[in-house]
């Protein structure tokens, strides 16, 4: 299962259930994303043809950024752009999710491991903005 979260038209983040199955390579996002998320089921065997990524330059506004929780789970609360608290999705072992744009909190509720992958170079006192959330998640 695949659920993208939304408010006002905008795309929050895109959420990739541990149960998600599908032959193949698709792509999840938009190619005008920032950052593309794709999933791959290939059985044993199937080659992937040897390839290099090329010095592209591009332009990039925002940071998104990319959970894989490994172990344990978490929520995450979603806030809009005016830091209004809309809703909340609980995330655990083996779901990923994409946060796009607005806000967003997190509580763990199982001790988590979690992978976090966001376009760079990251300089926390210019992209992060906190706030005083649901639960006073502000850290």
């Amino acid at each position: 299962m695949i659920e993208t979260i939304r408010h006002n038209d905008k795309v929050l983040a895109i959420i990739v259930s541990k149960d998600y199955r599908k032959d193949g390579i698709s792509f999840i996002t938009p190619d005008d994303f920032t950052l593309q998320l794709g999933y791959m089921n290939h059985p044993a065997g199937h080659k992937i043809k040897a390839h290099m990524h090329q010095p592209v330059q591009r332009e990039t506004i925002g940071t998104q950024e990319v959970l894989i929780i490994q172990k344990g789970a978490i929520r995450i609360d979603f806030y809009s752009f005016d830091k209004e608290y809309l809703e909340s999705r609980e995330l655990s072992a083996g779901d990923v999710i994409l946060l796009i744009s607005a806000g967003h909190g997190m509580t763990v509720l199982e001790p988590v491991t979690m992978i976090e992958v966001k376009n760079g170079p990251y300089r926390p006192e210019q992209d992060k903005e906190k706030f005083e959330g649901r639960n006073d998640d502000t850290g």
